[in-house]
This record gives structure tokens, sequence and C-alpha cells, in this order.
């Protein structure tokens, strides 16, 4: 009801301003949240909306300079609970092409595009994933596709084909790029692979502030031994009995630290810490879950952030 109620003020807000949209790309760029440039013909760009950081990261480096980006979600804003502002319909409105994460992870999109009236294209970034199952009835599956980069290779592989469908003339760069960057993705694998597989198989398991990796430790085959909001979704509620039967598991399995997430308030995992008498690791070293970081952080891009992620995680537990 809340984000209807929202939705309702913003499309009535808008009534009379649509016409302004003609400003948004530059607004955007300005502001940091977008670039644009003419293609390599000299013709307009391709204008493309992408909801979260890790699919705008994936739409920037496929579209280059022949795409004009806005991204919705800011760095380490939280995906769950975000509602869609003005400006992100009026962003919708002009697009081309429209990129989502999918599996339910963008709540706000579906009633956005269509008080938008949007008519391009919508691209399903996870589109060919393996979803696995979620933790709520009526759930689409866990969202959290993007923390196996072979998922990522299917998201950006997603991306590029509806690029060169909706531009067929930059067809050979959307293909040139994606090439380059699926090798990154396969590089990033590697060493993922390598530094986790130098832990002994028995440090091998993970706490961390929400379940947001399980693709990452089914990929890796860690030991997921339970996350400070037993849900896929950040938002969820904890109950006493959560936090009692977290710090039983932690005490019980060895674990040797707690991973706080930069999008969430550490505070809870530190009153877990104390009880199961574990350390925290938070602040610089905190783990990226739902959302990429700022410019000039470990986590400004998909590529940095798991590589953070994992160097954090194998320090941590190798103790």
């Amino acid at each position: 009801m809340r984000l209807r109620a929202h939705l309702i003020g913003a499309v009535s807000g808008l009534t009379v301003g649509l016409a302004a949209t003609v400003g948004l790309a530059g607004c955007h760029a300005a502001a940091g949240f977008g670039a644009s440039a003419g293609d390599a013909g000299g013709g307009a760009a391709l204008r493309v909306v992408a909801t979260t950081t890790q699919v705008a990261d994936f739409s920037r480096h496929i579209g280059g300079d022949r795409i004009e980006l806005t991204q919705v979600l800011k760095p380490n804003v939280d995906p769950h609970d975000y509602e869609a502002s003005p400006a992100d319909l009026q962003a919708i409105v002009r697009a081309d092409v429209v990129v989502k994460n999918g599996v339910g992870l963008e709540k706000f999109l579906d009633d956005t595009i269509a008080s938008a009236g949007f008519s391009g294209t919508v691209v399903d970034a996870s589109k060919g994933v393996t979803i696995r199952p979620g933790d709520q009835p009526g759930e689409e599956g866990d969202p959290h596709i993007w923390h196996d980069p072979m998922n990522a290779k299917i998201m950006v592989r997603n991306i590029a084909d509806a690029f060169a469908a909706k531009d067929p003339a930059g067809k050979a760069t959307y293909e040139a790029n994606y090439a380059g960057y699926a090798a990154s993705l396969d590089r990033l694998d590697g060493r993922i692979r390598a530094e986790l597989g130098s832990l002994p198989p028995t440090q091998r398991k993970l706490v961390t502030n929400h379940d947001a990796f399980g693709y990452y430790i089914a990929r890796y085959r860690l030991q997921f031994v339970g996350s400070i909001i037993p849900s896929f979704d950040s938002s969820a509620e904890l109950s006493g009995k959560d936090v009692a039967d977290l710090v039983a598991k932690i005490r019980a399995s060895g674990v040797k630290a707690i991973f706080s997430e930069s999008s969430l308030p550490p505070k809870t995992a530190e009153v877990i810490g104390r009880e199961a008498g574990v350390t925290v690791v938070e602040g610089g070293g905190a783990l990226y879950g739902d959302s990429l970081g700022p410019e000039g952080s470990d986590g400004a891009t998909y590529l940095a952030m798991e590589q953070h992620n994992t160097d954090t995680i194998v320090a941590a537990l190798r103790g």
C-alpha cells in the first residue's frame, strides 16, 4: 500500500512535468548517475535505464559510449525496500531499454513501468540463470544471482543481446565489449576459486548479515552456517529466538568471523559477535552484498566488489 500511494503521488506530480524529461540525461550525468555520448556514427545514443548498481555496471561495460545510462539505485542503497521516485518515472518514460536484475528483486519496477507508460524493451538479466529456491512462500527465488561470476556472464550476455537488437548498428561493439568482459569474469572466477581453495575445508564457514551469498557459497563450496537476518530480504524481521539460535550455531561450528555488509547497519552483527565470542568484520572490510560501493571504494565495480569480498573472507577465515 505504501508503494502504491507513493506512485500515485509521483504520477500526479508528473502530469504537467513530463515534457521536461528532455533535460533528464544532462541532470543525471551532472550528478554522476550516468553518462551520455553519441554512437560511432554520430547518431543518438541508446537510452538505457538500469535498476541496480550491478546491472548498471554490466550495462556500462557492454554499452560503452553507444549508450546514455541512467542508474536508478545509488551505491550502498538496499534494493529490497526501495521506492520509485518521480525522477525514476521520468527516466523510464524516455528510455529505449530498461535493464533489471529480475527474480523479484526490484519490487518497485512493474508498477513504475506501468505508471510511466513505458513501451520499450525490458531486459530481465536473470533469464537463463538457474535460480535457487526462495525462502518465503510466493517468492520467485534467491535474487542475489550476481555473486556467482558465471551467472554474471549470463547476465551480460542478455544485456549485450538486447542492446544489439535495439541498436543493430552497434552489434559489433556490443559483441566485442561482451567478449572482453566475459574474459574478465573467467579470470575473476579462477582467482576466487584459487583463493578460497587455499583454505582448509574446516575453515570455509560463513556467517553474514543476511542470506545474500548463496550463489557464491554454492559456486565455491563454502559452508553456510547462518545469517543475522535469516532471509534473502534484508528488510525481514529478526526475532530473539533467531539470535539465540545463530549464537548457538556459531559456537558449535567454530566459525571464526561474522561478516557485516556495506549497505546494512552492523549493530546486530556486533551484538551477536560479542555473544558468540567471534570477530565481526565491518567498516572498510565489510562485504558488498546487495549493492556496489561508491566510486573510489573497494566495491566500486562488480569485478572489484567480488575480489574485495573474496580477499576479506579469506583473510578473516584464515585467522
